[in-house]
């Protein structure tokens, strides 16, 4: 799944070719919208909450949208042909630009005054102007049993960040993934750390961690397992962590992240 950081930059370059400017097509092509038409209407802005994608058109309408694994949004010329393809779940258009939803896994369409409905469970955004990490500490804190590794991957405490920030961040840290969150030493310089990172990847495509963009040196152990720790040689392991829902492979080093 995308992370909040390609989710930021997806939201800009829908701005960058939507906003501001008059929609000449709308086409949903899930059952639920396909009758849907917002042809005429101007889209006022483009922007992410956590890895939610919100299209804001006058008249309050909002179509929010969500990458889940798959997704993709692709911005076209709007004189280009888009050939029948079974992967394409929205396709918004204007005099210019074209914008093109693949296997988008969330395609839905409300009034912009109930976004709440859809958005209003996430923590603080990490990318977001609401951005608080005392707020984002205190929610980890207020399950202090659970793994740390879990609770960072839960978007209701603080929203954007996904598996691999999760695992890069602890390593940072020196935090074992299982350590409950209660016995953090610091959440607080923990959540900043995220929020240092994703920030600063922000505006390209990709994730890179170790400040190396060489190919095979941009990440500290997410994607490592088995080769040896950048900073002391041992073995990076991995191992599934969360629920049934929420399971992901996460990577640590156990000697620095003891």
């Amino acid at each position: 799944m995308p992370e909040g950081d390609a989710v930021w930059l997806t939201a800009r370059r829908l701005h960058e070719a939507l906003a501001g400017r008059v929609l000449t097509r709308s086409d949903f092509r899930v059952p639920r919208y396909a009758t849907t038409d917002l042809t005429g209407r101007t889209v006022t802005e483009c922007v992410a909450r956590g890895k939610h994608l919100l299209t804001r058109v006058d008249g309050g309408v909002t179509v929010h949208t969500h990458l889940r694994m798959d997704g993709s949004w692709r911005i076209r010329p709007a004189a280009d042909r888009i050939a029948g393809n079974h992967r394409i779940r929205l396709v918004l258009a204007n005099g210019t630009w074209q914008a093109v939803g693949y296997q988008l896994g969330i395609v839905e369409v409300l009034p912009t005054a109930r976004e709440v409905r859809v958005v209003g469970h996430l923590g603080p955004d990490l990318l977001g102007p609401d951005w608080d990490p005392a707020e984002a500490a205190r929610r980890l804190r207020a399950a202090p049993d659970r793994a740390v590794g879990e609770a960072l991957l839960d978007q209701r405490n603080l929203a954007g960040i996904g598996n691999i920030y999760k695992a890069e961040v602890l390593f940072l840290r020196g935090v074992h993934p299982w350590r409950p969150a209660g016995e953090v030493a610091d959440l607080d310089a923990l959540v900043s750390t995220a929020q240092q990172l994703m920030d600063a990847n922000k505006e390209r495509f990709g994730q890179i961690t170790t400040g190396v963009s060489r190919p095979g040196e941009q990440m500290w152990v997410y994607g490592r397992a088995g080769r040896p720790c950048r900073r002391c040689g041992t073995p990076i392991r991995t191992a599934d962590q969360g629920g049934d829902t929420t399971e992901r492979v996460t990577y640590w080093c156990p000697h620095c992240q003891s």
